[in-house]
């Protein structure tokens, strides 16, 4: 019997979509789920997010938004920004920014290095258009991941809200989560499921499964709406038809190793 893993990233407040994942996991049998990140921001139930996470999930990752948004040190004062930051509750802040920057453990003999945005800073984004000095610094042993230990030869992470699956020369295997709350293009959430024999050092079938699962996104938008949420047309565009408030323009020619995986 092979272990599962669902990873679940970049939830963003949104507790709808949330819940209908959650009960995708549970319908298939699994009860171990790894966070990678960005439970608040963008929606509009941050702390709801974040008391249903820390029941479900095993391990959490610290985000770009779990970082600075409850900094006190942030320069960003705008409505939304702080409207998002008081709908949190008491420790919440706190607890978000003292999340472990990475997780590391064994999966069918393979080391699995997952973390919120990349190798050396939550902060720093490496897109699904890459190079390949990117792709190479994502399995880095670095101050941010740690100096020590065995660098990973299987690296997931979120961030950039655009799920993908790429293999590299050597095997090194480097995925994206995409993301729960606030999915690109496609607004459909998503989630990944990593199948294999965990802890184990010898090699054994390993698998890495994209799932998307419908939800009510309007009802989401009610949510919001009800509760006076700053920047609602924003996040109209996002959950309801994946068109970012602050579009980033990519290129969209796909590396040529590099494919999309689905499930």
């Amino acid at each position: 019997m092979l272990d599962r893993i669902a990873l679940i990233s970049d939830v963003h407040g949104n507790l709808t979509a949330l819940e209908a994942v959650l009960a995708d996991i549970d319908a298939r049998g699994i009860e171990r789920i790894y966070n990678l990140g960005d439970y608040v921001g963008k929606g509009p139930r941050g702390r709801e997010v974040i008391e249903l996470c820390r029941q479900r999930c095993a391990v959490h990752v610290r985000g770009n938004w779990d970082d600075f948004l409850p900094d006190p040190a942030r320069t960003d004062d705008s409505e939304g920004m702080a409207w998002w930051l008081a709908q949190l509750g008491e420790g919440q802040g706190e607890w978000l920014r003292s999340l472990p920057f990475c997780h590391d453990f064994r999966l069918s003999g393979r080391w699995i290095r997952l973390f919120h945005a990349s190798a050396t800073s939550v902060h720093h984004r490496v897109r699904f258009d890459h190079d390949e000095a990117e792709f190479a610094g994502m399995f880095a042993n670095t101050p941010a991941t740690g100096l020590t230990g065995p660098a990973p030869t299987v690296v997931g992470y979120g961030d950039t809200h655009d799920p993908f699956y790429e293999v590299g020369p050597g095997g090194l295997t480097l995925f994206n989560t995409g993301s729960v709350g606030n999915s690109m293009d496609d607004p459909t959430p998503v989630y990944v499921i990593l199948e294999g024999v965990l802890d184990s050092p010898d090699p054994a079938p390993f698998g890495i499964q994209f799932v998307r699962v419908p939800y009510d996104a309007e009802a989401e938008i009610a949510v919001a709406t009800r509760m006076g949420m700053p920047e609602l047309d924003g996040y109209v565009k996002e959950i309801r038809h994946g068109i970012y408030r602050r579009r980033v323009t990519p290129s969209y020619h796909r590396p040529a190793r590099q494919a999309v995986a689905a499930g």
